[in-house]
């Protein structure tokens, strides 16, 4: 079994770091708030770093999983910082939903000290985390990898290698692109077939065994039809995984207008006070119009 560390205890990180104790891993936890932390070793009998280095100490596998680009440099530099406790031939894996160019910036830093880096963002949000079903998309080395799948398969039900380092992240934003244009699409379908009088769930079950079919429409077509937002993704963190997307075609001279439309729905979704929302809140749009 492995020494690991995690740091970052939020929805996602809390019961990933959980699933890795169960499996029989040694784990170190860090939060930025400390009584999460603490809660997490009294649930789970693992242990509790004071600063990101402390937690790191010693370990074999440090993983990350915090909220943006500027939250993962605050815990990876300087001299409470994750690269401050790793030794040499340490694999650090960033699940963060983060920029290429971050990822491409740590792979550089830990060279220094002789520290391997993977960019590890995942999908299938805080129920995948709780379930340990997670997707887990990978840039890196492959000697690396080889060496982190079988620890991140703790909580993954797929973990791919999918090309060099910010691999991962582009992947991720892929993942996103794809992800708001089916959540529109959902939306105005939804309140299409409301409008229209037609039975909701018998619609739900005939068309989601076709063309149509998605996990969205399966898992979010009856609550966009009840109205209830109050789960899943946040509007918040949406806006942020798109903007990222938005950044990063504006480098590679990709065409995403229907990418940015959607970030533009839910910045009227965040003006409506949604911003904790789930993303499927683009349907109170079109039925409060």
């Amino acid at each position: 079994m492995a020494k690991t560390a995690f740091i970052g205890l939020g929805v996602m990180g809390y019961p990933m770091a959980g699933h890795l104790k169960a499996k029989g891993h040694e784990v170190t936890v860090y939060n930025r708030t400390a009584a999460r932390a603490e809660a997490w070793v009294a649930q789970h009998k693992g242990k509790r770093g004071t600063t990101p280095a402390e937690a790191a100490k010693g370990a074999d596998f440090v993983f990350i999983c915090v909220g943006n680009d500027q939250d993962v440099r605050s815990v990876l530099y300087g001299p409470t910082g994750v690269l401050a406790g790793l030794h040499k031939g340490a694999v650090l894996v960033d699940h963060t939903t983060a920029s290429a160019e971050l990822a491409r910036e740590i792979a550089g830093k830990a060279k220094e000290p002789g520290v391997d880096f993977l960019d590890a963002p995942v999908s299938g949000g805080q129920a995948g985390a709780e379930k340990g079903q997670l997707t887990v998309m990978v840039g890196g080395e492959q000697a690396a990898f080889d060496r982190a799948k079988p620890v991140i398969d703790s909580y993954a039900r797929a973990c791919v290698l999918l090309g060099d380092h910010g691999s991962g992240q582009l992947a991720k934003m892929v993942n996103q692109i794809c992800i708001a244009g089916v959540l529109q699409g959902l939306a105005e379908g939804m309140n299409f077939a409301a409008r229209a009088g037609l039975d909701g769930a018998k619609l739900i079950e005939t068309i989601s065994k076709g063309a149509a079919q998605s996990w969205q429409m399966e898992n979010r077509a009856s609550t966009m039809l009840a109205g209830k937002f109050d789960f899943g993704f946040a509007v918040d963190w949406m806006r942020k995984d798109l903007g990222i997307c938005l950044a990063e075609a504006k480098r590679n001279g990709a065409r995403l207008p229907a990418t940015a439309l959607v970030d533009q729905f839910y910045a009227q979704v965040q003006a409506r006070g949604g911003n904790r929302w789930d993303t499927s809140s683009l349907m109170h749009l079109l039925v409060n119009d």
